[in-house]
């Protein structure tokens, strides 16, 4: 029995698991006959894949509904029919809400829940009811959801193996949308990684909220650190290239850092967020870290893998965040000094221990610091960028770019890399010469057209 095509518009906010999980999503709606379409106007099913963490995303996602619900009122009168979906952090935290006050969504799905989610449009079409699926099930989501299907032109992907947090940092609200950690069995996961790899795919990120929490069962039956699902994903052959993200400090383990100096394929970049340079603000975040416990977790990773970029996360204006508390969260980017950072304002999450805090800060105050942290980090991302200039790395190529010849990659140091060559080099780790570092890419000279193998790609 041939099904019938549909399509699908997926609008992806926020993280990089995010993005994984739409295409999990499409995956799991395509064996319903949908496929994935641009054009939000001409979709027979829409869906919003949201994210909590960013300030007012809630608002946001409303304000999209509002132009949704015309694109469902005008295909409607054309007797065609749009069935709307809100899926993600939003969707997990604010259900009931979502329901209540916006009459055009026809389904809420949690992160937990994309593995039924073919069956839940099926009812809200047939049935016309409105439905709601924020469990968190017992059996986990990946064991109901397709094999993963890859555009041979894909040369790097998402992998998530960790979802969840048990750090309760009083900011955060991925423990209550996202749930307690959970780890990816190893053979799930190498079966995932080897598909991508066939598939044509040079490099993977491991995904997870606390990624190096990761503590699946092994082939052994016993738990494996993420230390050793990196060394097992490393031996497959076809695969080149390895990076994770996020960490948290407290679960950054010495095996995971002796990886770092032994594994090749690891690159040399780190994301390992501090949140704030005092300790009596780390302590009221909960990080359960000092400022002196990161400075040296840092000297013990450079000590290991000397040429690592790092790059951080910081929220200034903490509740009760005093001039000089902030003064010390500068002095620790300065010592650290950081190839990346993402700095953000505080901002009030409903339901985290800090919303309810009597000490919030003045936007005013907030703005202020941040401007004074931006242009801290920007100096240092330059001064990175531009240390660059005249050496030689190996970039892999993803995509091409907006001038006629351009191609877009990624340095090892996961910097945006720009030069002008083939298409056909796309896919391939080639050797370049960058020319140029600017604020947030660098300008490179293609050396030779020949995909490096990995023992050139390392040596350079």
């Amino acid at each position: 029995m041939t099904v019938s095509s549909k399509k699908l518009f997926i609008k992806t906010y926020g993280c990089q698991m995010n993005v994984y999980d739409t295409e999990r999503m499409a995956e799991a709606m395509a064996p319903a006959g949908y496929v994935l379409t641009g054009d939000a106007g001409a979709a027979d099913l829409i869906i919003l894949n949201t994210c909590h963490i960013r300030e007012k995303a809630s608002e946001k996602i409303y304000s999209e509904l509002g132009r949704l619900r015309r694109i469902k009122d005008l295909r409607r009168s054309e007797g065609g029919k749009t069935i709307i979906c809100v899926a993600g952090c939003v969707a997990q935290a604010e259900g009931r809400e979502i329901i209540a006050r916006a009459p055009v969504v026809d389904l809420v799905v949690g992160p937990q829940s994309y593995h039924r989610l073919p069956d839940l449009v099926l009812r809200a079409g047939r049935d016309g009811r409105r439905l709601i699926d924020t469990d968190f099930p017992e059996d986990s989501k990946f064991a109901g959801l397709p094999e993963r299907t890859v555009p041979r032109r894909a040369p790097s992907a998402f992998l998530t193996v960790q979802e969840g947090c048990d750090k309760f940092c009083t900011f955060c609200v991925v423990p209550y949308t996202r749930g307690v950690e959970y780890s990816r069995p190893v053979a799930e996961i190498v079966a995932e990684a080897s598909r991508l790899a066939d598939a044509g795919v040079r490099e993977i990120t491991l995904l997870g909220q606390n990624v190096n929490a990761y503590h699946g069962e092994g082939p052994d039956a016993e738990s494996w650190s993420l230390a050793q699902l990196l060394t097992r994903l490393c031996a497959i052959d076809t695969l080149e290239r390895l990076r994770y993200t996020t960490s948290h400090p407290r679960d950054m383990s010495d095996d995971l850092i002796a990886v770092h100096a032994s594994e090749p394929k690891l690159m040399p970049y780190l994301h390992l967020p501090f949140q704030a340079g005092s300790d009596r603000i780390l302590a009221a975040m909960n990080r359960k870290h000092s400022a002196d416990d990161y400075l040296r977790l840092v000297e013990r990773i450079r000590e290991a893998r000397p040429d690592i970029a790092l790059s951080t996360d910081i929220i200034v204006g903490f509740p009760g965040e005093t001039d000089d508390e902030f003064e010390a969260t500068l002095e620790l980017v300065r010592e650290v000094t950081f190839a990346q950072a993402y700095s953000f304002k505080y901002s009030a999450r409903p339901g985290t221990p800090a919303a309810s805090l009597d000490s919030q800060l003045p936007a005013a105050v907030m703005t202020e610091r941040l401007a004074r942290l931006q242009e801290l980090l920007n100096a240092q991302q330059m001064s990175f960028n531009k240390a660059c200039t005249g050496t030689r790395l190996a970039v892999l190529f993803e995509k091409h770019g907006r001038r006629d010849g351009q191609l877009v990659g990624r340095s090892p140091y996961l910097q945006a890399v720009h030069a002008s060559g083939p298409g056909t080099l796309i896919g391939n780790i080639i050797e370049v010469e960058i020319v140029a570092g600017g604020p947030n890419s660098l300008e490179a000279d293609i050396i030779s057209d020949t995909h490096l193998p990995l023992e050139a790609a390392a040596a350079l």
